[in-house]
């Protein structure tokens, strides 16, 4: 069992921090593309943005001017319940200013992120088989979920928060060298300084931080493999050993959470001594300024208020700039998968051009080996035909390509050599929608999604009416399991079709495959995890199902395709014999004869 880190970025994750260039941050705008919709909404929320964090910086000028009022200093013709009305106005301005602004990027964020959302989706579900072998689920469904929470966050909130930090920074400070220049001056001399070390500080408990959540996504990992494989544990008595390595995970995450603890403490010293110091002597310059006269107490108010707001500013500047950060590798690893090139278009509705295949096929001098294994050739020139109608069989030891043909047929994969015709026709010259629809596949291990057994059965064809469902049901010798149920055909089946046993499973695959009525029909081993009472049940709806099309039948259970048309045996890539069962079973120097023997004996 191993001890992989959490695919959710920053939990658990070594994450490479992203390398900011030119480049990156041109790229990284191409993803704004999904905003261009909304652009008029993202104009007037930040000219609103703009407004408001100016109207914001007025907040401290007043506070200061209030007091000059009160103590009769203020050049300001107002009196203190006017101030108060003016103070008053001012509130409510900026309140408007800030609903209507969240408001606005909002819809921009929601909408433009629910556009993006969708593109990754689409590109996924249309991308080749071979992406999927290259690339983990879980890093997969990190970029859907995480990555587009980043950029949801960005466009939702850091950036505008950015943008405003800014413009209080810029305003703050031509506030301050308007008003108390001299104190301005002090102000920029140390303020700023200690603000980027508190950050620097601060960036290091952070580091320290998602230590610790490293540590606990360890241990985390643990835990899951353990209760995923929790019969394994108890059937080897490992529940010590499952303990120990738990225990030594905790421990490792105790020791990484003490240093967290103690970095904590000493960033609130320096907050206290340091940061507190700095604006404790700035005030005292403010003060000694008043004393002399050179400034008002009004003046002294809205100056520190000034610097609190800017200081703010700038820690604030440096947490948004490290989330833009994030933003942008969110996404670099986004944009990958949207630029991948996709094997197919999504038609609306699922229409698309119609094709009506007869089902004659041929594999004429076929080479393969998988992307993923260029070092392994599969198939190693490949010879048959199946003509239309005819049930073919497909037998070999493991290995030797028999689910490697069927991947083929479905076009799952490109051939690197050899022809592959379907209908006289290279298969690779169909649109691969309409060419996928004359296909139905029947899987050794059925999976089922986690709705009712009605949906299950209408994947096969989403525009059935519910009384070809139930003929489909009934053919495919379901219909009377089904009909035990509470709910019936609304019955829930649980994920991965869970709360069927395997026979009902594969009977509900069936039916899905009748109510296709393909043109060819792929059985990779469909019987040969079943018991024998629910091997013949299915056996007998599959023969139903073969009435009347081109089949090609992979199995292990010779027994079950002793009356297909034709065997094909393949080893090692070739085929190496072909006939029917008698005559196959009578060559003694066959590799079918071989296999045969090997199945009876174990029977016997």
């Amino acid at each position: 069992m191993s001890r992989r880190k959490s695919g959710t970025p920053g939990v658990g994750t070594d994450e490479p921090k992203p390398k900011v260039t030119r480049e990156s941050l041109r790229d990284a705008i191409q993803i704004f593309r999904f905003v261009r919709p909304y652009r008029l909404q993202v104009i007037v929320g930040m000219l609103l943005l703009f407004l408001g964090s100016l109207v914001f910086m007025v907040f401290p000028l007043l506070a200061g001017e209030m007091v000059d009022v009160a103590q009769g200093n203020s050049e300001w013709p107002l009196t203190l319940p006017q101030m108060g009305i003016t103070l008053l106005g001012i509130l409510l301005v900026q309140g408007a200013f800030s609903y209507a602004c969240v408001l606005l990027f909002a819809q921009v964020s929601e909408r433009g992120i629910a556009d993006v959302r969708k593109s990754v989706y689409e590109r996924l579900i249309t991308l080749p088989i071979a992406f999927f072998e290259k690339s983990r689920v879980g890093e997969l469904i990190s970029r859907v979920t995480s990555d587009i929470e980043r950029l949801y966050n960005a466009f939702s909130i850091t950036l505008a928060e950015f943008v405003r930090q800014i413009i209080i920074l810029i305003s703050g400070v031509i506030f301050l060298a308007i008003s108390t220049p001299r104190l301005a001056l002090i102000m920029l001399a140390t303020f700023p300084i200690i603000v980027v070390g508190a950050m620097i500080f601060g960036r290091h408990i952070r580091k320290l931080s998602k230590e610790r959540q490293n540590a606990l996504a360890d241990t985390n990992t643990v835990l899951n493999e353990t209760l995923t494989s929790v019969h394994s544990v108890k059937a080897f008595t490992n529940e010590w050993f499952e303990l120990s390595r738990y225990s030594r995970g905790i421990d490792a995450m105790v020791l990484v959470a003490l240093r967290f603890a103690r970095g904590r403490a000493i960033f609130a010293v320096f907050i206290i001594t340091v940061l507190f110091g700095a604006l404790f002597f700035i005030i005292w310059q403010g003060a000694l300024m008043v004393q002399s006269g050179r400034i008002t107490a009004g003046d002294l108010i809205a100056f520190v208020s000034y610097t609190a707001i800017i200081g703010g500013a700038i820690a604030g500047l440096g947490n948004f700039y490290t989330e833009l950060i994030g933003a942008v590798g969110a996404t670099e690893r986004i944009r990958e998968i949207l630029a991948t090139a996709q094997e197919l278009e999504v038609s609306p509705g699922g229409a698309g051009p119609s094709l009506a295949l007869r089902g004659n096929i041929e594999f004429r001098d076929v080479h393969f080996e998988y992307p993923t294994r260029p070092d392994l050739p599969v198939l190693k020139g490949l010879n048959f035909t199946i003509q239309a109608g005819e049930k073919v069989a497909l037998v070999g030891p493991s290995g030797a390509g028999k689910s490697t043909v069927v991947q083929l047929l479905l076009r799952l994969y490109d051939l690197q050599s050899g022809k592959l015709l379907v209908d006289g026709e290279p298969a690779s010259d169909y649109d691969l929608s309409a060419y996928r629809r004359n296909f139905a596949l029947v899987p050794q291990e059925v999976m089922l999604f986690g709705g009712t057994i009605r949906e299950n059965i209408l994947y096969g064809r989403g525009d059935a009416t519910d009384e070809e469902i139930i003929e489909a049901a009934r053919q495919a010798n379901a219909l009377e399991f089904i009909e035990e149920f509470p709910d019936g055909f609304g019955t829930i089946v649980g994920e991965r079709g869970v709360k069927l046993s395997g026979g009902q499973r594969q009977r509900i695959a069936i039916a899905r495959a009748i109510l296709r009525d393909p043109a060819i029909l792929l059985l990779d081993e469909a019987t040969s995890s079943l018991d024998a009472e629910s091997e013949r049940v299915v056996q007998d709806a599959l023969d139903k199902l073969l009435q009347g099309r081109t089949a090609l039948i992979i199995a292990h259970r010779l027994s079950t395709i002793r009356d297909a048309d034709r065997i094909l045996v393949i080893d090692k890539g070739r085929l190496v014999e072909e006939g029917r069962h008698d005559e196959l079973f009578a060559n003694e120097d066959g590799l079918y004869h071989h296999l045969a023997r090997l199945q009876f004996e174990e029977k016997v």
